[in-house]
């Protein structure tokens, strides 16, 4: 176990290249072990998840192989339709083996995921997607277990925007017999990201990104090589950490319409924002203004950055309010912040913050991947020293991001965690 020490005062300057998106490097590699060839995906990020969804692969028979940032898959000796419940238990993305394993063989035995504790995420939609599409599904003994004679393709209404069930649906889909039809999917980029891979693969996806994804089943998928989208998320967080602390910092390796929202708001809340062809630079010499956010579904912001943006609106003037509208426990962090001297009100999914002058170091923690990462900006934003238990959390979804706030002038450290302080 680990934790950050962090010291504030440092302004940020430089700039950071931004890694290939974790949440698209999740779909990507279950989907490109729908083939029986190789596929190389290039640039991935190397975080825990990553790792954690190679063994989940290893366990059910996919060759995969490191090579730098790069990796290979080939799906060509999936024998085991049940991955074992102590890796699927440690990320959300291991649903993404059901679909996968009721492409391939018709049948899987997975256990509930499981992932960060940001709220109820149920997996109600990818059962009754399964069902849609001709299987069987039953819940025993905590375990979803799937059984199809073959799957056959069908008209779906996914009653709530999921971006998990999205891509569950069409892993399972580009095999099956006949056409799918997903109506009311998510449009995030990753989805269309997995649905441009497949497509190498020789699948039939159209309308991607749309309110409406047709999939004609193909016999068989071939090999070929993809490069993950970079990580909106990762660069996002970025972006905000840059306008909250102050500093001047060009962020590379973007699409800049993935972040049209959070640039929006940057603007909105008194920050510089240039726009390159594939870089961000963010300029903040000066007091931010507050102001209100909506969570929503892409292209909405995200989620995601609701944390680090709670962050940078806790020290900016006047009072802002943020209405979290996709998850239901995602102000974990708010605790945490207002040992740190902020001025925050909760009232069920709102969060009303009234910008505080000054910001003070403390020993807090960080219970998930963006929560942990909202702590450590703003322990750079406070004044005296912040130490962030709960490392762990912030690796599974950032590569390095310890390494790369520090080539950019921040005073963090990572230091080992006592026993003591891991039984408190």
């Amino acid at each position: 176990m680990s934790k950050f020490v962090v010291t504030g005062g440092n302004r940020l300057q430089g700039s950071v290249r931004v890694s290939g998106s974790k949440n698209s490097t999740s779909a990507l590699m279950f989907a490109a072990a729908l083939g029986k060839d190789d596929v190389i995906l290039t640039n991935i990020p190397l975080n825990s998840d990553v790792i954690t969804m190679s063994e989940i692969l290893r366990s059910i028979g996919v060759e995969v192989k490191f090579n730098g940032q790069s990796v290979i898959i080939n799906g060509a000796n999936i024998t085991n339709h049940q991955p074992p419940y102590e890796l699927v238990r440690r990320i959300r993305a291991s649903v993404y083996t059901a679909g996968l394993l009721l492409g391939r063989l018709g049948m899987a035995d997975v256990a509930m995921p499981g992932g960060d504790e940001i709220g109820t995420r149920p997996i109600d939609l990818h059962i009754r997607g399964f069902q849609t599409l001709g299987s069987e599904v039953t819940i025993e003994h905590g375990q979803m277990v799937c059984k199809s004679k073959g799957l056959k393709g069908a008209t779906y209404y996914i009653n709530k925007v999921s971006v998990g069930a999205t891509i569950n649906m069409m892993l399972a889909a580009v095999l099956a017999e006949g056409v799918t039809i997903i109506d009311n999917p998510a449009k995030e980029p990753e989805v269309v990201d997995c649905a441009i891979l497949l497509n190498s693969m020789g699948a039939k996806i159209r309308g991607a990104g749309t309110a409406s994804i047709k999939i004609e089943g193909v016999e068989s998928l071939h090999g070929c090589e993809h490069t993950p989208i970079p990580d909106r998320i990762e660069a996002g967080t970025f972006m905000i950490a840059t306008a909250a602390i102050g500093g001047d910092v060009q962020v590379n390796n973007v699409i800049t319409e993935h972040l049209r929202m959070v640039i929006s708001k940057l603007r909105e809340a008194g920050a510089e924002i240039i726009e390159g062809d594939n870089d961000i630079r963010i300029i903040c010499n000066h007091r931010l203004k507050t102001v209100d956010v909506d969570t929503g579904v892409y292209p909405g912001f995200a989620t995601d950055l609701q944390a680090p943006f709670g962050v940078l609106l806790s020290k900016a003037e006047g009072t802002g309010i943020i209405c979290e509208t996709v998850f239901d426990n995602r102000f974990r962090y708010i605790d945490e912040l207002r040992r740190m001297g902020a001025d925050i009100k909760v009232e069920r999914d709102t969060a009303i913050f009234r910008g505080v002058e000054r910001l003070s170091g403390a020993p807090v923690v960080g219970t998930d991947i963006r929560a942990g990462v909202s702590l450590v900006i703003a322990g750079l934003m406070a004044e005296g020293v912040t130490e962030v238990s709960g490392a762990c959390h912030i690796d599974r979804g950032y590569e390095n991001f310890d390494e790369k706030l520090r080539d950019l002038g921040a005073g963090i450290q990572r230091v080992a965690e006592s026993l003591e302080e891991v039984k408190a």
